[in-house]
């Protein structure tokens, strides 16, 4: 018997950094348990270029990428999604299609590196946070036994793994 594959969405408002680091962290870590994509309430557009530098170095793919909306996956013929991530407060905020399946929701914010001003160095040390912050959540993430944990017991795990180190939501709005 093989098992089910599992199909995750990250959204953030511009799909251009967070919720592109999270696509391909997820991808490689999840070995092919996973279809993973991204998208974004109001996308960019295009992809940040750091965000692709940051992937490329910390050895996760980088190309193939493209800043897309939210609506894609709500449109008729799109796949079902299991799993929601939101990776900004903004997208955690926002009034979201309905998703045909409902799929299991949580919030993973983390900061911003697509905001941060200043050298170059702190824009690139704010991106490899931002993936060291995702990459921990997602470790996290595929490391539950998501076949066989009961959907209250999963809800509880996703809710406490948004709120692991580089959380952008304080303890009392997670619990």
């Amino acid at each position: 018997m093989s098992e089910k594959i599992y199909n995750v969405l990250f959204l953030c408002t511009g799909n251009s950094a967070r919720s592109i680091l999270a696509e391909s962290i997820l991808s490689k870590e999840g070995q092919g348990r996973f279809n993973v994509f991204s998208a974004g309430s109001h996308p960019k557009g295009q992809v940040h270029p750091l965000a692709l530098t940051t992937l490329a170095a910390l050895g996760y793919p980088h190309e193939g990428f493209r800043s897309k909306s939210w609506d894609e996956f709500a449109a008729p013929g799109a796949p079902v999604i299991d799993f929601i991530f939101t990776v900004c407060d903004n997208a955690a905020g926002e009034a979201c299609p309905v998703w045909p399946g409902h799929p299991m929701t949580a919030h993973w914010g983390v900061e911003d590196p697509a905001a941060v001003e200043g050298a170059e160095f702190e824009k690139q040390r704010a991106f490899s946070q931002a993936a060291r912050f995702l990459k921990n959540r997602i470790m996290a993430f595929i490391s539950l036994p998501l076949a066989s944990i009961d959907k209250l017991a999963l809800e509880t795990r996703l809710k406490q793994i948004g709120a692991m180190e580089g959380s952008t939501r304080q303890e009392s709005e997670v619990s």
